[in-house]
């Protein structure tokens, strides 16, 4: 629902102040009548302290203009006569009002928008209908634009009040002097005849009593503005800390969390750009309000009074060099994250950004980032303040960095391009940890210098936990390390503590997460691939989802400890599955054609109840990064189901899935009932061209034979005794010359 809308619809006192928005500087009618314009519009894109925006401040007012006139002339009848008079009326006015100064016309109806919004909320609660409608992030983001309104208005007071004691102390010092001419005046009778000095003595005094009674009570009155500017400046600075507090520790906490999560396969975190323009609007507010503590402070030494305000400065100045201090060490964060499984000999790259570097004018001083590898045990150590005597556990090429100014974005950031883990230092390891479970991070950190080096500030951050490898065949177990933490590490964790266990949905998210991500799919895991995903996890027989939600998964169960039977761990096979569908099979999972998650008995009991010849595919579960097809066909004795040995990456290299499929003429319809041709035909590679130059292409095709010899006791065909000629030409080319020949030699 439109903001006018609901603003019309308040009562009492919420309506008064609604009311008192409106006036000459801009009607109510025109709100009215321009509601959906004024309410598309993107004003909060506009940074009002920036002279260079008055350029889009200028169209804004040209629009609304134009818009009014366009108003204006639709209106038509005896009302609309009058109302057109009045609208253009609004037009002319509110053009000479802003055409010099179109920043105000936006700060007005950011003001006025602002307000509303705060007073719709205050009216209505988040359970009745109408604040139901404003949605949690909208919500958000107004209480913060609102509370950057009112610490404008507060930061506008306070130089009005500071001006205002500036002005008054100044007439105080003329005054002041005066009362020193006069008592010089005064000292100098001394030098007169006595009748002289009785002459001018007693008005020199009246005035010297006058003088002085003015300055006793003016200092009085200084020591007061003085007292309540400052509990002004710690208003502003309660509010700012505030404000900061949901900035740096809400929002910007919740994007890198985004950021972790999107490691596992998440949505992206988001761009920076509003984070950016908040801190950079907490930067310009706190430098402006440090500024005027310093002209305070400044004022207080031009005069001393003596009280308690030297104290209260003191207070102040410490509270927001604290407050500044915070902003600039928790904006220097890391934009584009170095990859979480990194192999050493291996280039990668990372970008880091300071959100306040451009308001800041860091740029006009370049600052280096330097990037070093450390370990989980020296991590612990930095965020605890001890000394860590620069140690790194490894070493990274090309690690050091000049921050760019980018002047159309804004940004100040530093782009690592061509960084290489050329050797790593692992420490330790105790008890069944492996290499693959070793976390570090790449620690970066640099130097910033504020205000024409008046601050200046050490800054570092740490990426999110690197697992090293220095070979691919440790990938997969990284790769589950990764995850894990990802998925399950906790805000302001000690590096890089993550829970021993945790709930069977939570995995079950986390690896649905990743899954649709690796195989680029929107079509994730169903709660039937779950409840297999549970049974093969826990050895469990039950097909009920309700059994798993309070049963626990280990980290030991999910990567350390072999399945029951089996020399892989759950998460090997889950990744060789991903891997699988994501090299080979992606087309067919987003299809639905591959139910995969299935084992040999639910397959049997699903097929005997369907026509001969149909098949369905399923993921093997003796076999990483395998799948099977399994169909029900009539046996010269009974009718049973059979399974094909598994194929893997290695096979659908040499013959795709649905090619494979097209060759085995027994295998009619796909579970439950659809054709294979309306389901793979679009799939199969097109039939050979005809023979050139006299040649005639050879053509890999499967067979399986029907002999009962070629099958296991549980109806498995194993295809190394299947005539697939592929493998079989495969297995020659292997063959040295000699053993192929060497009878036909001799």
């Amino acid at each position: 629902m439109a903001v006018w809308i609901q603003a019309q619809q308040l009562q009492g006192d919420a309506l008064h102040q609604m009311q008192s928005l409106y006036g000459q500087h801009f009607p109510i009618e025109v709100r009215h009548y321009l509601s959906q314009w004024i309410e598309s519009q993107l004003w909060d894109a506009i940074d009002l302290e920036n002279p260079q925006e008055e350029f889009k401040a200028k169209r804004l007012l040209d629009s609304l203009i134009q818009e009014l006139q366009n108003k204006a002339e639709h209106q038509v009848g005896e009302d609309g006569f009058l109302l057109k008079i009045k609208l253009g009326h609004y037009a002319n006015q509110l053009k000479s009002t802003y055409d010099r100064c179109p920043l105000e016309l936006v700060r007005c109806i950011k003001h006025i928008l602002y307000t509303e919004q705060r007073l719709i909320r205050e009216a209505t609660n988040s359970s009745s209908p109408v604040g139901g409608m404003m949605d949690s992030m909208s919500q958000k983001y107004q209480q913060i634009n609102q509370a950057f309104e009112e610490l404008r208005l507060l930061t506008q007071d306070t130089e009005n009040d500071l001006r205002k004691l500036q002005h008054n102390q100044e007439y105080f010092i003329i005054q002041y002097q005066e009362s020193l001419r006069i008592q010089a005046q005064l000292s100098s009778l001394a030098t007169l005849p006595p009748s002289d000095r009785q002459l001018r003595e007693p008005a020199l005094l009246s005035k010297r009593a006058t003088v002085e009674a003015w300055l006793t009570r003016e200092a009085n009155t200084l020591q007061k503005y003085r007292l309540d500017l400052a509990e002004k400046h710690q208003k502003t600075l309660q509010l700012l800390r505030k404000q900061q507090t949901i900035i740096l520790d809400d929002e910007l906490i919740q994007w890198k969390r985004r950021q972790q999560l999107a490691g596992n396969g998440g949505p992206p975190e988001g761009g920076l750009d509003i984070l950016q323009s908040w801190c950079e609007k907490l930067a310009e507010t706190i430098w402006q309000n440090r500024q005027q503590i310093r002209r305070a402070e400044h004022l207080r030494q031009q005069l001393p009074i003596p009280g308690p305000i030297e104290e209260l400065l003191n207070e102040l100045n410490s509270t927001i060099t604290d407050i500044i201090s915070a902003l600039v060490t928790s904006t220097f964060i890391i934009e584009k994250q170095p990859p979480q499984v990194l192999k050493t000999q291996t280039k990668f790259a990372a970008t880091v950004r300071l959100l306040v570097g451009g308001k800041l004018n860091v740029h006009m001083n370049p600052p280096q980032v330097k990037a070093t590898i450390i370990s989980e045990q020296q991590a612990k150590a930095l965020l605890k303040n001890e000394n860590t005597r620069n140690e790194s556990s490894g070493e990274i090429l090309n690690n050091n960095c000049v921050m760019e100014y980018h002047q159309t974005t804004g940004t100040l950031s530093a782009h690592f391009r061509n960084m290489s883990l050329k050797r790593i230092k692992r420490s330790d390891r105790r008890g069944a940890e492996s290499v693959t479970e070793e976390k570090f991070t790449i620690l970066f950190e640099s130097q910033f210098s504020v205000g024409s080096n008046e601050l200046v500030f050490q800054v570092k951050t740490l990426s999110l936990p690197v697992v090293v490898i220095v070979h691919g065949s440790q990938d997969n177990n990284a790769t589950a390390t990764v995850l894990w933490d990802n998925a399950f590490a906790e805000a302001g964790r000690v590096p890089f503590l993550v829970p021993d266990k945790v709930l069977w949905p939570q995995l079950c998210e986390a690896i649905n997460m990743k899954y649709k991500a690796e195989v680029q799919s929107n079509r994730g895991l169903s709660e039937e691939n779950l409840v297999f995903l549970a049974q093969k996890a826990f050895s469990s027989s039950s097909n009920n989802p309700d059994d798993y939600r309070s049963m626990t998964m280990t980290w030991s169960q999910f990567n350390r400890e072999s399945l029951p039977g089996r020399n892989f761990t759950f998460w090997q096979w889950f990744d060789g599955v991903m891997e699988l569908t994501k090299k080979h099979l992606k087309p067919h999972w987003n299809d639905g054609a591959i139910l995969g998650f299935v084992n040999k008995q639910q397959a049997q009991d699903m097929l005997m109840s369907k026509p001969n010849g149909t098949f369905l595919l399923r993921f093997s579960d003796s076999e990483i990064g395998g799948i099977t097809i399994a169909w029900v066909a009539e046996n010269p004795n009974k009718r049973m189901v059979w399974n094909l040995m598994p194929y893997t990456t290695k096979d659908f290299s040499i013959r795709s899935l649905a090619d494979r499929i097209s060759d085995l003429n027994h295998l009619l319809f796909l579970y439950p009932d659809r054709p294979k041709d309306e389901v793979f035909a679009k799939y199969y590679t097109p039939p050979l061209s005809k023979a050139v130059d006299g040649y005639v292409k050879p053509q890999i095709r499967q067979v399986v034979p029907e002999a009962d010899p070629v099958l296991d006791g549980d109806g498995d065909f194993d295809l190394d005794d299947t005539m697939d000629v592929a493998r079989h030409v495969e297995e020659l080319l292997r063959r040295p010359v000699e053993s192929q020949w060497g009878g036909q030699q001799s």
